[in-house]
């Protein structure tokens, strides 16, 4: 198959580029000249499968020079994701709405338009923490706040209306040993929270896999790790942080926000059945986390009450929560 990759750099994006590869497919990659996605290309360059090319989804001639007829199958993983999404609104909607707008315009524009895979988001479900079981035919509900979550259910509808073969895949929680950066989205999630994750890899096996299935087309499907990937976010937190090295019960529950997020357990029996991808267990991720900072935990927890004050100055539910206790 001739694949176009939209996003080929991010950390989805990079694990289907690799599938892709090891699948034996022909890949054009069409992302944003960056230079982390120039560094990231280096590896690329000069593979007889792979061809680079740079643009970017809000310029519709960008999009008509990758997007010609020899592409079989196009892979829509670009996306303005959170915390970005959330800082800038107009950036975020010019990209995921209106860019797969564009896209959708030059693959019809075509004389035989290729099908479309689209990676879309848990986020769509809004707060499911009540009720954490989701199936696909479950009701969309994305909380009021999200935008990232309403910009993608707005582009679901697009590629549903627009008269291509299409197939959307929502993703669930996904995790990389190589993206460990904590920022302060992570205190946005209720400890409560059901969550499973789905490795990075896994996700690649899944969308490489999905190119060459015929009964993907015309449905949506979850994509997450499975039972075996399956904890509460308040235990994920605790484990990650011990290791860290900083202890499970470094951060107070107040740090985190009790209102509306999120997640939970996905039902995956019909995208595993057909793509063959969950390989990967919560096990095996904390696995890799391990191996992967061994060689500086101890430096966090010999700074780990510092460690402490910087991250609970990213929260706003912790300043917020003080502040009420000094005043009160």
């Amino acid at each position: 198959m001739k694949v176009l990759l939209t996003g080929a750099f991010g950390n989805v994006g990079r694990s289907t580029l690799d599938a892709l590869i090891a699948r034996g497919h022909s890949v054009r990659i069409f992302d944003v000249d960056s230079p982390h996605n120039r560094k990231s290309a280096h590896s690329y360059e000069g593979h007889p499968s792979v061809e680079i090319t740079w643009g970017d989804l809000r310029r519709s001639g960008d999009i008509l020079q990758v997007c010609t007829q020899d592409i079989d199958v196009v892979i829509h993983v670009a996306a303005i994701i959170p915390p970005l999404a959330d800082k800038n609104l107009h950036l975020t909607e010019a990209v995921n709405v209106g860019g797969t707008e564009n896209l959708l315009k030059a693959m019809k524009g075509l004389k035989n338009p290729p099908r479309l895979m689209y990676t879309s988001s848990i986020a769509v479900y809004g707060d499911r923490v009540k009720n954490p079981y989701i199936y696909v035919a479950d009701p969309v509900n994305p909380n009021g706040d999200d935008f990232y979550a309403q910009t993608k259910l707005s582009a679901e509808r697009l590629i549903q209306e627009a008269g291509i073969e299409w197939a959307i895949f929502r993703l669930t929680y996904i995790v990389s040993p190589e993206r460990l950066q904590m920022d302060p989205l992570m205190f946005h999630m209720p400890l409560r929270t059901s969550i499973e994750i789905c490795h990075t890899k896994d996700v690649g096996v899944a969308l490489a896999n999905a190119v060459t299935c015929e009964e993907i087309w015309g449905h949506i499907f979850h994509i997450a790790g499975g039972e075996k990937c399956r904890t509460t976010y308040e235990d994920y937190i605790g484990v990650m942080m011990d290791i860290f090295g900083l202890g499970s019960g470094i951060l107070p529950p107040e740090a985190f926000s009790t209102g509306k997020f999120h997640c939970g357990y996905m039902d995956t029996t019909r995208s595993q059945a057909l793509l063959h991808y969950q390989e990967h267990t919560l096990d095996d991720y904390y696995r890799e986390v391990k191996k992967k900072v061994s060689s500086w935990s101890w430096i966090t927890r010999l700074f780990k009450w510092a460690i402490r004050e910087y991250l609970l100055n990213k929260s706003e539910f912790y300043g917020r929560s003080h502040k009420i206790s000094l005043t009160g």
